[in-house]
Order: structure tokens, then C-alpha cells, then sequence
């Protein structure tokens, strides 16, 4: 049987490596994107379409399965995989991010987050032992600790503290895990980095995490409006504080050039909801920057989407017709911006792998900047 989890790492350029991730229900080649399946669902795709763009994971989100359709059903209907129909591995955030941006909050303290539902207004408790509760009942193959999140504008005291619980919650969410039984012996879990952009406080939290023991370790609290260079700051130093030999993920990131630079640094994972947001709002990647295909400019345009794109997409239809969809709100418009993202996405990600097997992510890189940065601005 494939190991329960195991990162090989293949060959490096610079900071950068590629390699992949074993896992039972498949592997998992790094640099790797995850699409978001907040829900239940990649919005706007099938799970076979999603696979078919070259996806080898998929991420779930705790606190929106939690409150619907609840974890406790998703567990007897067979688990996530099941229920959604994807058979590869999952990763599920912890809900965190979503308890302190989406819910109104009613009290935080050691114990967890007391917060009532954005959909209902029912009260709940986040802590960290519920959270790995949840992400059990669901079955997720990459479990994610339960972590505190403050903006990256506290004061460094704010930040110090949060960061601080962050790493108790770290604690208890690994015992929890462990503690979990047949699930622990089948699934990996993470922990969460967390400091701000504070070199200091990001080096006390990869410490603790380290001597706490994880499968991996994700580089939280960016991504959250510090903008693309206070983050590339952070990232100079962040990945190589923590452990070299397992996976690093950056959650919640990001834009194609933000991908690249954090694999320059020496990141493993990305999610974003990206590509399948600006799917559904008209908006597709090429390679000269994303444009806007509601633009007028684009109504009896015969090209595709991106003609250097092998998507089925492209392939197949115009950006007159695209146009089309999006303007009259047609289902299709979605569906098909939404599919050509993803295939972006994750063409990236196999050039970005293949450059640094070869040696030549620095050229890459460069070349897919100057390219990227061509876009003019009324197309974006």
C-alpha cells in the first residue's frame, strides 16, 4: 500500500524544489495548486473536469461543510470523497480564516472561538479539538491545525499573542489528530506558521511547530491585503525557517506572478479561489496578464481565449462566444472561463515544475514576468 504520506523531493533550483507527495489515494506533484472546493464542489466543475486540467488534490473548507450540509452527514453519506465524487486526496483547512472573516464573532478565548453562523445566525464553538472532529467526519487526507489569525496591520504585542496561541492551539490540535484512531493512521496533518511579517515572531512559530511535529507546515496570515511585496518579504525568510526535508504551503495564494515568486522562495503548495472567482465574474488567464472578456472588444474576436493554451476551451470555442456567455448571464459562460482558468493554473504549475528540473527556473520566471506585466490595463 502507498505510504500514508511521503515527500520526495526530486530536484532543486535555487530555492525551489520539485518533487511530489505520496499519499494512499495518490500523488501529488509539487510544486502543486489546489483548486478550492469550498463546498463540496469546485464551483462551476465537474470533479472530472477538474482532475482533467491536471488537478492531483483538492481543497475543502471546514467551516462552510460544518454548518451545511454538517460534517456529521457528510460522514453518513460515506465521507467527502464520496460524496462529492473526487477519489483523490483532500486537504481541509481548519475553518479559522472563515470563523474570523465570514461569522460574527462571540467570544475568543484559550478554549476556542465562540461565533454564530453567517447563514443562520446559530452560535457554534470553533476550538481545536472540534476542528480536527470535523475534519475526521469528513475524511480529509491533509488535516489542517486550528490557528488564530490577526491582521498583518496589529501591533507586534497583537501579533505576538496570537501567535502564541496559535502555537497552543498547534499543540492541541496534533494530540487531537493523533488521537483520532484509524483516521490518523491514513491521514497527514499540518501545522500553521503565523507571526505577520515579523521575521522574529515567524522564526518562534517554526520553532514550536517543529518540536511539535507535523507532516508538513503551512506559511499562514499572508494574502490578506499586505500586498505582493511585503509578502515576497516575508517569503524571503519564512520558508527556510521551517523544516526543509517536508512540504510547504502557502495558503490562500494567489495570483499567477505571486505563484511564481513564492516558488522562487522555496514554496511546495498553493490554494486560491482565484481561478474559479474571476471564471465566474468573466475574467480568464493568459499568458500577457487576465483579461475581461465582457470587454466590447471582444464581441466578434474569432481567437481563443489564450492561443497557446491546450485547454479544451480553446480548443473549441471563441472569445466572440465567450463574450456571449458572460453577458447574457448564461451558465455555460461560467463553466467554460472557469475550466480554462483551472487549466492555466495548473499548466503553470507544470512549467513551473519542469523549469526547475532543468535548471532554468530563473529564465522562466523572468520570461513569464515580462510577458504577464504586458497586459494592458483596460483588459485586466
Amino acid at each position: 500500500m502507498t505510504s500514508r504520506f511521503q515527500f520526495t523531493i526530486h530536484a532543486t533550483d535555487g530555492k525551489a524544489r520539485t518533487g511530489e507527495v505520496a499519499m494512499r489515494r495518490g500523488t501529488i506533484r509539487t510544486p502543486a495548486f489546489m483548486p478550492v472546493g469550498t463546498a463540496a464542489t469546485v464551483k462551476a466543475m465537474k470533479p472530472a473536469d477538474v482532475r482533467a486540467s491536471g488537478a492531483d488534490i483538492i481543497l475543502g473548507n471546514t467551516y462552510h461543510l460544518m454548518l451545511r450540509p454538517t460534517a456529521e452527514r457528510v460522514a453518513r453519506l460515506g465521507g467527502l470523497h464520496a460524496f462529492m465524487g473526487w477519489e483523490r486526496p483532500i486537504l481541509t483547512d481548519s475553518g479559522g480564516y472563515q470563523v474570523m472573516s465570514l461569522s460574527e464573532l462571540t467570544k475568543r478565548d484559550e478554549t476556542g472561538v465562540e461565533f454564530k453562523s453567517h447563514l443562520d445566525g446559530t452560535r457554534h464553538l470553533m476550538s481545536p479539538e472540534r476542528s480536527m472532529e470535523i475534519q475526521r467526519l469528513l475524511g480529509s487526507d491533509i488535516v489542517m491545525a486550528f490557528d488564530e489569525l490577526v491582521p498583518t496591520t496589529s501591533t507586534k504585542d497583537v501579533q505576538a499573542a496570537a501567535m502564541a496561541r496559535s502555537m497552543r492551539w498547534a499543540k492541541r490540535s496534533r494530540e487531537a489528530f493523533l488521537g483520532g484512531g484509524a483516521h490518523a493512521d491514513n491521514a497527514a496533518q499540518f501545522g500553521i506558521q503565523q507571526g505577520a511579517l515579523d521575521e522574529e515572531l515567524r522564526g518562534q512559530s517554526a520553532a514550536a511547530l517543529t518540536e511539535i511535529g507535523f507532516d508538513g507546515y503551512a506559511i499562514g496570515g499572508l494574502a490578506v491585503g499586505e500586498g505582493q511585496a511585503a509578502m515576497f518579504g516575508c517569503l524571503d525568510f519564512a520558508p527556510g525557517q521551517l523544516p526543509a526535508d517536508q512540504p510547504r504551503y502557502l495558503m490562500g495564494v494567489g495570483k499567477p506572478d505571486d505563484i511564481v515568486g513564492a516558488v522562487e522562495r522555496g514554496v511546495d503548495m498553493f490554494d486560491c479561489v482565484l481561478p474559479t472567482r474571476s471564471g465566474r465574474t468573466g475574467q480568464a488567464f493568459t499568458r500577457t496578464g487576465p483579461i475581461n472578456i465582457r470587454n466590447a472588444k471582444f464581441a466578434e474576436d474569432r481567437g481563443p481565449i489564450d492561443p497557446e493554451c491546450g485547454c479544451p476551451v480553446c480548443a473549441t470555442w471563441e472569445r466572440a462566444y465567450l463574450h456571449h456567455l458572460v453577458r447574457a448571464g448564461e451558465i455555460l459562460g461560467a463553466m467554460l472561463m472557469t475550466e480554462h482558468n483551472l487549466y492555466f493554473y495548473q499548466a503553470l504549475m507544470i512549467d513551473l515544475r519542469g523549469a526547475i528540473a532543468t535548471g532554468t527556473l530563473n529564465a522562466f520566471a523572468s520570461g513569464f514576468r515580462a510577458r504577464y506585466a504586458g497586459a494592458k490595463e483596460s483588459d485586466a
